[in-house]
């Protein structure tokens, strides 16, 4: 009576690996805490953390907080918080909240995701903007995770349609090499990524066979900015 599941069982499986179709888990839950520099000193530290929520979607956030010189002085915080939903190894967005908060600027941010009307709004509270969402869409906070997923996958072009203030843009990221990088968390060979599509200075450094996030990124945009690994758990 066990002979025909059994045999059942032990052709699918034959045939999903040779078919490609085992498909990698998504990443268990984390806390993963970096250390921010400006121009290359120390501005902050950031926890970034991924968690289930319960009800099909998960919570993504980034908690970045002064505690050196100018950002320090000037107390300034950012957080970041999205919920998605799995869509294969994509972090589908629902929603996406940002703040940064300091003595001379707050600036914020909510995005929210209509997936049966396949509409994104935006609010930057001086009125909102709604435009078609696209499948398989992240926002610029979930963007680190999906690459790492990819390129744990094996992915060495990515393409990501990301959910920006008035659009969805398609951001371009390329592997281009692999790079003895040394972090407080230690020394890696890590896999070098440059987006493509624009001159906008992100690089990012991933050990993907070990964590799904860079154990480096370096932006450009808005200032030199480097997050380097402390710890991971």
């Amino acid at each position: 009576m066990t002979i025909r599941p059994l045999f059942r069982f032990t052709l699918a499986l034959a045939l999903s690996a040779v078919s490609g179709l085992v498909l990698a888990a998504p990443p268990k839950a984390f806390t993963a805490t970096y250390r921010v520099l400006r121009d290359g000193s120390p501005m902050g530290e950031a926890t970034v953390s991924l968690k289930p929520l319960g009800n099909g979607q998960w919570e993504y956030s980034k908690h970045v907080r002064g505690t050196s010189g100018l950002a320090a002085m000037l107390g300034a915080n950012l957080d970041e918080v999205s919920h998605f939903r799995w869509k294969g190894d994509v972090p589908e967005a629902v929603s996406y909240d940002y703040r940064l908060d300091a003595a001379i600027k707050t600036k914020q941010r909510h995005v929210m995701v209509d997936w049966g009307k396949h509409q994104v709004t935006v609010d930057e509270g001086k009125g909102a903007v709604t435009y078609p969402a696209q499948p398989g869409m992240v926002e610029r906070n979930t963007t680190a995770l999906a690459i790492g997923l990819a390129l744990r996958d094996g992915q060495k072009q990515i393409a990501l349609p990301v959910a920006v203030k008035q659009e969805v843009e398609t951001q371009r990221f390329k592997v281009t090499g692999k790079e003895k990088v040394t972090v407080p968390a230690g020394g890696f060979d890590a896999v070098r990524v440059d987006r493509t599509d624009a001159d906008r200075g992100f690089s990012a450094w991933y050990a993907p066979e070990r964590y799904p996030l860079p154990v480096k990124l370096s932006q450009k945009d808005g200032g030199d900015l480097t997050m380097e690994l402390v710890s991971f758990r």
